[in-house]
């Protein structure tokens, strides 16, 4: 099989030559303490081509050292699951996935998962790395999510995650008309009950912000909307929504099912941005409406009454 197997480079210079490989790698590279025990555990470090440990010192100007990222996979089982690729290279994969379809196996969800679908699509195309989701979409929410190729990639874009540099923006038509052009939900959130998957806004809960946007309001009362979050809480934006009275449309867990009109939540993750983690190049994407958010879109703004929630 052929690997493309990611590598950094980095060639010694005269104020380096007593620093140990360990915190050449920290400075240079910003790895984690977790990679550094994984690159030291797999043998990837090499100066000039020759395998060295962690703690050596005494290099000479010019002498190179190559790190490559240690050879893994994943174990899920390949299945015949389509998957949409936006982008692709050798640290990530960007993708846009359909509704209907949990993220990883779960003991509920044991196989045909978007995880069992990319597996096959990796092998299909000749690669082997383990698959590390960036950001987790629920079942029936479409649109952009990023997978990382080594675990480098993964850890920093959890840091720029957490130094809020990566934009998630998403899209949603909820019941109601919201009066306000613009707002932010500021409500921690939390599980309703321990053994259930359904959350609630809760004051003992983990703080969530989500900030929206109104794109259009329609007479037949609905509203579209972006969404901007600055946290990612599980089911966050379904929450929020649902806690000032505007539940999206067709979410059952948060509202009612509204089946003549969609038949899942109405949203979807429409915008992903990024610094690539190896190239620090500027990354956006963008993924179109599904075909049955552009048909809600016209029922709702059609002349005709729109039919009563089924329950």
């Amino acid at each position: 099989m052929d690997i493309n197997r990611q590598k950094f480079e980095y060639i010694i210079k005269e104020m380096d030559k007593e620093l140990p490989v360990k915190e050449l790698l920290q400075r240079n590279f910003k790895f984690s303490s977790r990679l550094i025990i994984k690159l030291k555990t797999n043998n990837c470090v090499f100066r000039n081509g020759v395998p060295v440990k962690m703690n050596e010192k005494g290099h000479c100007t010019g002498d190179s050292l190559t790190v490559f990222m240690p050879e893994e996979t994943s174990s899920f089982e390949p299945e015949n699951i389509p998957v949409s690729v936006v982008y692709e290279d050798d640290d990530l994969l960007i993708i846009n996935k359909q509704p209907g379809y949990v993220v990883h196996p779960t003991k509920g969800h044991p196989c045909h998962t978007m995880a069992n679908g990319i597996m096959k699509y990796m092998l299909d195309q000749n690669q082997q790395y383990k698959i590390r989701f960036i950001n987790r979409l629920d079942m029936d929410t479409s649109g952009l999510m990023a997978i990382a190729k080594n675990s480098y990639c993964q850890d920093d874009l959890a840091r720029q995650m957490n130094e809020n540099n990566v934009i998630k923006k998403y899209f949603a038509i909820v019941k109601g008309m919201i009066a306000e052009e613009r707002g932010t939900i500021d409500l921690p959130i939390d599980k309703l009950y321990e053994e259930q998957v359904k959350r609630a806004v809760k004051p003992s809960g983990y703080p969530s912000i989500t900030h929206y946007r109104i794109l259009e309001r329609f007479q037949s009362g609905y509203t579209m909307l972006e969404l901007l979050l600055e946290t990612g809480r599980t089911h966050q934006i379904r929450v929020h929504l649902s806690h000032i009275g505007h539940p999206i449309v067709g979410d059952v867990l948060y509202g009612s099912a509204s089946v003549w009109l969609i038949e899942r939540q109405a949203l979807h993750a429409s915008y992903f941005s990024f610094r690539h983690p190896v190239t620090n190049k500027f990354m956006e994407f963008e993924a179109p409406l599904p075909e049955d958010i552009k048909l809600l879109i016209k029922k709702i703004n059609s002349d005709k009454k729109c039919e009563t929630d089924v329950y």
